[in-house]
C-alpha cells in the first residue's frame, strides 16, 4: 500500500525540525529521519499501528517514535500520514502551546 504525507503532516515535520534545531541541528535531522523511516513499517504492515484512542476509529492509527505519534489514516487504496504530533499533545484539540 502507498504511504502519503499530507501538507498538514510535512509542516508538523517542519516545525518539529526547526523546533529541536534550536539546540542542535544534527539531531533535528536525525529526529526528522527517524519518523520518516516510520512510513517503511506502515506501508508493510497498516495494521501494526494502534488505533488512536481519541477516535476509536479502526481506520485511524498511530505508531509511536520517540516522543513523537505518527497519526495515519487507512483506505483502501493507500495510507495517508495526517499528523506527526508531541505525545503530550491532545490531538483533538488546537493546542498552539504544545
Amino acid at each position: 500500500m502507498i504511504v502519503r504525507w499530507t501538507e498538514t503532516a510535512q509542516e508538523h515535520l517542519d516545525s518539529i525540525y526547526a523546533y529541536i534545531a534550536l539546540n542542535s541541528p544534527e539531531y533535528a535531522i536525525r529526529m526528522v529521519d527517524r519518523l520518516t523511516r516510520r512510513s517503511q513499517q506502515i506501508e508493510n504492515s497498516p495494521l501494526s499501528g494502534r488505533r488512536v484512542p481519541e477516535y476509536e476509529l479502526d481506520q485511524i492509527r498511530e505508531v509511536i517514535e520517540g516522543s513523537y505519534r505518527i497519526i495515519y489514516h487507512l483506505t483502501s487504496t493507500h495510507i495517508d500520514i495526517i499528523a506527526v504530533i508531541h505525545s503530550a499533545r491532545n490531538v483533538l484539540r488546537e493546542d498552539k502551546d504544545n
